[in-house]
């Protein structure tokens, strides 16, 4: 299985104080999904928002940061989706309708944020 991960979608997901110190909220959602990833096996890729930052390499979950004010992951995602060359095996994760609608029609399926958030937190 493949995941594609809207991640400040899943950051905000649930009221943390995430909002106080952003990069370290990313780290951490970085953290559980590679515990996730090496758990499951599955491949995990991540999207972000905004600047890239230094992140400790080698890790199994494929980080990227897409530039260009908000929404720009959400378009980084779909775009990703509509690129792939077998969409199908993809799912998206993310509580935003219309990145959910643009990602479906493209033919990925979709996990909401929250669910998936749960999954993480069972660990």
């Amino acid at each position: 299985m493949r995941w594609l991960v809207d991640g400040m979608n899943v950051i905000g997901s649930r009221p943390t104080g995430w909002w106080r110190d952003r990069p370290r909220a990313q780290r951490e959602l970085i953290d559980e999904l590679e515990a996730f990833a090496a758990a499951t096996g599955d491949d995990v890729a991540v999207v972000f928002d905004g600047r890239p930052f230094e992140l400790p390499g080698g890790g199994r979950v494929e980080v990227a940061f897409a530039a260009g004010g908000r929404g720009a992951a959400d378009d980084a995602i779909a775009e990703s989706v509509a690129a792939d060359a077998d969409p199908g095996s993809l799912t998206v994760v993310t509580s935003d309708s219309e990145l959910a609608g643009r990602t479906r029609r493209a033919g990925a399926d979709v996990a909401p944020s929250g669910s998936f958030r749960r999954r993480l937190d069972e660990g």
